[in-house]
């Protein structure tokens, strides 16, 4: 049995362009510079109130990022009702589909997202059964922890050497090593390859059918 936990934004859905509006209303309505959208892709996989702060600058989160995280989910449905989807990026769902007919496979999320945000992409693209196991901001310390990983692993009874990470960030590669898990890093997402490879990732993919074959094949 293997367990391979993905992680959502710039992996499965493209949301750079809705996180990146709800961050930019957030930031103006703090009376601060919009951030750009390079700066916002290079945040998103981080807890809301940490990647708020590094977007800032700070090192740390103090009461303005606290504050500024409360209204992000406070504007983020209204944003994306207002023609900012979350479309899975072109593959996905076919390999989804020849993941989830595998017996062999435990399929799982470990994303930045919050609990409510998983669960409305999950219902979305039909992933609300796909995903046996999964941990969101809500539930562990900001990616690049391992707490998420080994959770997952601890709750499904699979080691962590038998389990794959396949993420978009440079957040996902230190969190899968960290937790002694493989790491995948996928070539469509928000980093580039370089830093997939340089945080660690053992392996690069540039379609999802690679992602079958390696679990597959």
């Amino acid at each position: 049995m293997k367990l391979v936990l993905f992680d959502c934004d710039g992996t499965l859905v493209d949301s750079a362009r809705l996180i990146h509006e709800v961050m930019a209303r957030t930031f103006e309505a703090f009376a601060l510079p919009r951030p750009a959208l390079e700066e916002t892709k290079s945040i998103i996989g981080l807890t809301l109130d940490i990647a708020i702060a590094r977007l800032m600058g700070q090192p740390h989160v103090d009461s303005r990022a606290s504050a500024m995280a409360e209204h992000y989910k406070s504007i983020f449905a209204p944003v994306r009702s207002d023609g900012f989807a979350e479309p899975l990026f072109a593959g996905i769902a076919e390999m989804m589909a020849a993941l989830r007919a595998e017996e062999h496979l435990l399929i799982g999320a470990v994303t930045g997202k919050s609990r409510r945000g998983l669960n409305v992409i999950s219902a979305a693209h039909g992933f609300d059964k796909t995903f046996t196991v999964s941990r969101t901001a809500d539930d562990c310390p900001s990616k690049p922890h391992p707490a998420m990983v080994s959770e997952c692993c601890a709750e499904m009874g699979i080691d962590p050497r038998d389990t794959v990470v396949i993420g978009d960030a440079i957040y996902d590669m230190q969190m899968a090593k960290s937790a002694g898990a493989m790491a995948v890093g996928v070539a469509w997402g928000y980093a580039s390859v370089p830093q997939l490879v340089e945080a660690g990732a053992d392996r690069i993919v540039t379609d999802p059918r690679e992602i079958t074959e390696l679990l597959l094949g």
